[in-house]
């Protein structure tokens, strides 16, 4: 919300609002070179044609420092909201999709362009009230850069303008207190789950994380058939076979069965998904076709 933002980013803000041509949040990003904008309006981040990545900024949590230059905190977590809750495994995706978008520039040595954004209810309230919409949305002329990436603090720097200036110590405990950067979750008690209770756990987050998306995730474990999960689309259509496994403290590692091997051998579609921690915080997965298997953390021979 308007009074969210620092006064000197909002003055920019509504200056290019009301000098600028009058245009949708879609119609910005796609002037931008966004490809496909309106399929992409929803997510976070996007790779333009010339391979620019352009990131949605919100306005109230933009810092001012010395000499009045603009900076903000990304946060590396993609499974905790700044308010410290869980977020949904389609919020977390758009995330990753974004934090990956943003190492590319930083790795690249690329600038980043921005589009800042202020919203019509409170920050802390964006990813979780279903009524919240966008208020502004204008584009930033001004390129901003990915100064420092801070993997054991989960913490990334964004600096608008030339490098070589970053807030000092003070101004950045109060970008902190702003609360783009979520609370860190309590210590996750000792687990003493099955591996029955994992497995259980890595099937039941792959069903949800695919519905996120609208797919169709039925469970065919136990079948015989060389997976676990059959993805399908809203036509029917078979988009992936998983053979899912769960891995957690206690159970790092895995086997696939000779009906996996030979589907994997025998269907485009089959993947392996291992889904890591699937009862905790921190769960994620990532899929292996049939010719990276060997590949994959955790699979005995």
């Amino acid at each position: 919300m308007d009074k969210e933002v620092d006064p000197a980013v909002l003055a920019v803000v509504n200056e290019k609002r009301l000098r600028g041509e009058k245009r949708t949040p879609v119609e910005i990003i796609a002037r931008m070179g966004v490809p496909d904008a309106r399929e992409k309006a929803a997510e976070q981040a996007w790779l333009a044609t010339g391979d620019n990545v352009i990131v949605t900024l919100w306005a109230e949590l933009i810092s001012v420092g010395a000499g009045g230059r603009w900076f903000y905190l990304e946060s590396l977590d993609a499974h905790r909201r700044a308010s410290g809750g869980e977020r949904s495994a389609l919020q977390s995706q758009r995330i990753k999709d974004r934090l990956q978008l943003l190492k590319r520039s930083l790795d690249a040595g690329q600038t980043v362009r921005a589009v800042l954004q202020t919203n019509r209810v409170a920050i802390a309230d964006i990813e979780t009230d279903k009524a919240a919409k966008v208020s502004t949305r204008v584009p930033d002329e001004e390129p901003w850069h990915v100064a420092q990436w801070d993997a054991d603090h989960k913490i990334a720097l964004l600096v608008r303008g030339a490098p070589g200036w970053q807030p000092d110590e003070a101004e950045m405990q109060a970008a902190l207190s702003r609360g783009s950067i979520p609370a860190a979750a309590p210590p996750a008690p000792e687990s003493h789950a099955s591996h029955e209770e994992v497995q259980a756990g890595a099937l039941a987050y792959l069903a949800r994380h695919f519905a996120g998306y609208g797919y169709k995730a039925e469970q065919v474990a136990g079948q015989g058939l060389g997976y676990d999960i059959e993805v399908s689309d809203k036509k029917g259509n078979t988009l992936l076979k998983l053979a899912v496994k769960g891995v957690a403290a206690g159970f790092a590692s895995f086997q696939l069965s000779a009906a996996e091997r030979d589907c994997a051998k025998k269907t485009d579609p089959w993947r392996l998904a291992v889904v890591s921690d699937p009862l905790g915080a921190a769960v994620q997965h990532k899929l292996y076709k049939a010719s990276e298997i060997d590949s994959a953390p955790g699979l005995e021979a």
